[in-house]
């Protein structure tokens, strides 16, 4: 058995998520793959994978494996990149995630650029409103807003969010002043189920956190309608603020109760551990973290 073949045949597995598509992506048949596995997994005398016939995990080895490997592979890569223009123009595939709100209102005219940039790359872009494993989704790079849980991943933090309580000056108009948090539940309040579907939004008032129960006449999963609900006087809206930060900047949003406001969260960058770095995932990082720099920076002037 060729180790080196038959750890990278693992890796495939591993990040496409099946064994048909690890024969595809590395131009050999099924059986083939399935007797490579067999004949590492009998080698090592420890099970990588739970298979099934609906899904690939990996086991508590396997992950462990998984992750000496990769590092191995991409050791070999830069050696051989180190002697070519690839360490200078990165080519291959990159897979990312992140929110849908945070793809579409920020990532996405970053990642148009990038590629305008680096022809010779691709990207795949998975935007979902939830958290999933970036290896067993086979995940480069994420996109998160908040803290890191996950410690075999990397964090770079490059700018913070607020969570927000914004109204239209039409509506603040209508209404007696709102001081406290608990004046809320007296309004009319947009709820953007993005977040989750949310009767109750939280506030902190010396430190400490509270809920304030809030209701209204719309709830949508959809931001850019949330928005404009909002902006137009239908009710009170909950948001991060990159998110309405160019609504604030043309008056048609007021935020209230800043007092009561959480910490900011963090927005990070995120992937597996720097020394598992490839050479397109290192220049696609050290691009975006500039790039997003700059651009949130701008959003929230």
């Amino acid at each position: 058995m060729n180790k080196l073949v038959a750890m990278n045949m693992f890796v495939r597995i591993v990040e496409t998520g099946s064994l048909t598509k690890a024969a595809e992506a590395l131009g050999t048949s099924l059986p083939t793959v399935v007797r490579t596995l067999a004949n590492l997994e009998e080698h090592l005398t420890t099970r990588l994978l739970n298979r099934t016939t609906r899904k690939i995990t990996l086991t508590v080895e396997g992950r462990n494996y998984y992750e000496r490997c990769k590092k191995i592979l991409l050791d070999i890569d830069e050696a051989e990149s180190a002697l070519s223009e690839q360490q200078v123009k990165p080519t291959g595939k990159l897979k990312i995630t992140a929110s849908t709100t945070f793809g579409n209102f920020i990532l996405t005219p970053l990642i148009a650029q990038f590629l305008k940039e680096n022809p010779q790359m691709e990207v795949e872009m998975l935007l979902l409103d939830r958290n999933i494993d970036l290896i067993e989704e086979g995940i480069d790079v994420a996109f998160r807003i908040g803290d890191l849980v996950d410690s075999s991943m990397v964090a770079i933090k490059v700018a913070e969010t607020r969570r927000i309580t914004c109204a239209s000056p039409e509506l603040l108009a209508a209404y007696p002043p709102v001081n406290e948090p608990e004046a809320l539940s007296e309004l009319p309040c947009i709820r953007f189920s993005g977040f989750g579907l949310r009767n109750h939004w939280t506030f902190y008032r010396q430190g400490s956190a509270f809920k304030v129960p809030v209701s209204g006449p719309l709830t949508c999963n959809q931001l850019a309608t949330t928005k404009r609900m909002v902006a137009s006087g239908v009710g009170v809206g909950w948001f991060l603020a990159y998110q309405v930060n160019d609504l604030i900047r043309d008056g048609s949003l007021s935020v209230i109760l800043q007092e009561f406001e959480p910490s900011p969260r963090p927005i990070n960058i995120v992937f597996s551990h720097a020394k598992l770095m490839s050479t397109r995932v290192r220049v696609f990082v050290d691009w975006m973290k500039q790039a997003l720099i700059k651009q949130l920076d701008e959003a929230s002037n």
